[in-house]
């Protein structure tokens, strides 16, 4: 069967973009959010004001990832009609769309939910363990999508 070198291409051209945003917005705007007071001088954000700055973040990059979700569930599901299947690039593809659905659908309403309610909703060990499970989601998802966008570019090299 004659591959789509546009279709894989842009493929991996989506990946490589979500990782990247899941890498900066992780590792580069999350310190800097929460960190204002290394950085301004006169006006300082108080931690549940830069929380809710952060979560509005989270919350439209989540657009993003449901379009990924789409994205990958869509390609995947044409490249196993048309037998590419391997169980690598299954299971990541499967740990992309449940670790962006888990971010999106749980993590990031309930996290806006417990903000709306105010500060001292957000200092309750509910909210603690909420965060601390989405960083974790977010992580599997950096690491899913790294597998997956390794594993297709290797599968691409080798067809």
């Amino acid at each position: 069967m004659k591959r789509n070198i546009y279709a894989d291409f842009s493929y991996l051209l989506i990946l490589a973009a979500s990782l990247g945003g899941v890498l900066v917005l992780g590792a580069l705007v999350a310190p800097v959010i929460f960190n204002t007071d290394k950085i301004l001088f006169e006006m300082l954000l108080d931690h549940y004001n830069a929380g809710k700055i952060m979560a509005e973040i989270f919350y439209r990059f989540s657009y993003w990832l449901y379009f990924i979700t789409l994205y990958v569930v869509l390609y995947e599901t044409i490249q196993y009609k048309m037998g590419q299947r391997d169980a690598i690039a299954f299971g990541a593809s499967v740990t992309v769309v449940f670790s962006s659905l888990m971010f999106s659908a749980v993590y990031a309403p309930k996290i806006l939910a417990m903000q709306s309610m105010g500060a001292e909703a957000t200092q309750s060990d509910t909210f603690a363990n909420i965060h601390i499970a989405s960083e974790i989601d977010f992580k599997i998802l950096a690491i899913g999508l790294l597998i997956l966008f390794l594993r297709r570019l290797t599968l691409l090299r080798i067809s």
